[in-house]
């Protein structure tokens, strides 16, 4: 038989803790995946890793492991009498046996040799993230995401397979708001049941509104005239247009507010829409609107800088 040096395949120490020795297996299963490694022998470093994991994770075979010692990985080497005597009495020869396949019976038997099965284990829990937009969470309403959940093929090896779900999403939902499908995630093993697959909400920059809390605040551009004599305005939100009354004499900078017009609660309610005025002049005029602009500037005494005046020298 040819001996395997398990810390060595995962790296760690013979006193590596149980912590230690799972962290050292993610980080090298992640990197020798066959999905992801491009190393040729990728998928075979990656069954060696599993073995290896599969005999230091549990305490029974680790303690069986370490009772054959130190030695060469690749020496030969013959298990001390009674060793497998637990679990397989009738085994005289370890000529044609592999050390994995040792193992595996022992993990198949306990301290008194009835048999037994491998325990069930659920299976693990992924998240992704899903872009909405602020309608989407306002109203609410059903969404398609795509996820990459591993599966196993016919000869147990873990593989990433692409499925599609259907989302909803519920009205009032909030940004980084988790939404959890029940057995979506990865698979269990012997039997064990699915683990969830969660979908973390990430909110769409809308064009119009910026957000704070339940509030929405959005810019309303005035032309220079309905600043001064007044406007009724017809403004958008997300439950459809209304119309908001600008008083005459508006100024930029100055917020109107619009009570229920903002993001919806979970509860029913609503926030506020604020709109935030902002004087815009056009970019080119044409002659007639020149002169009466040229006008308006002759007939009107309006100092719109009276600060100035005070700071200058009496």
């Amino acid at each position: 038989m040819k001996f395997k040096d398990y810390y060595q395949v995962m790296g760690v120490e013979r006193a590596a803790s149980v912590s230690e020795i799972k962290q050292a297996y993610r980080k090298l299963a992640h990197q020798f995946h066959p999905d992801i490694s491009k190393d040729p022998l990728g998928k075979e470093r990656f069954q060696e890793i599993g073995e290896a994991y599969a005999v230091l994770k549990d305490p029974e075979k680790r303690a069986a492991y370490d009772q054959l010692g130190k030695k060469q990985a690749g020496q030969d080497f013959s298990p001390p009498p009674g060793w497998q005597g637990n679990f397989d009495a009738g085994a005289a020869s370890y000529d044609d046996v592999d050390l994995a396949d040792l193992f595996a019976a022992f993990g198949r038997s306990n301290r008194s040799g009835k048999a037994r099965g491998p325990s069930p284990a659920r299976g693990q829990d992924f998240e992704i993230s899903a872009a909405v937009s602020l309608e989407q969470i306002h109203h609410g309403g059903e969404i398609e995401v795509r996820a990459q959940i591993p599966e196993f093929d016919a000869h147990g090896l873990p593989h990433r397979s692409s499925r599609t779900f259907r989302v909803t999403v519920p009205a009032g939902a909030v940004d980084g708001q988790r939404l959890r499908l029940g057995a979506k995630g990865g698979p269990g093993t012997h039997g064990g049941p699915p683990g969830d697959l969660y979908v973390a909400l990430a909110l769409i920059p809308h064009r119009l509104y910026r957000i704070s809390g339940r509030d929405l605040t959005m810019d309303l551009p005035l032309a220079p005239w309905e600043a001064v004599l007044g406007a009724v305005i017809r403004v958008p939100t997300l439950d459809g247009p209304v119309e908001l009354t600008v008083k005459p004499g508006a100024t930029a900078g100055q917020q109107l507010r619009l009570a229920k017009r903002g993001l919806r609660t979970g509860d029913g309610g609503s926030g506020a829409l604020h709109a935030v005025i902002v004087i815009t002049v056009p970019s080119s005029v044409s002659e007639t609107e020149r002169a009466l602009y040229q006008q308006l500037a002759d007939a009107s005494d309006f100092n719109p800088r009276p600060q100035f005046a005070q700071g200058e020298a009496a």
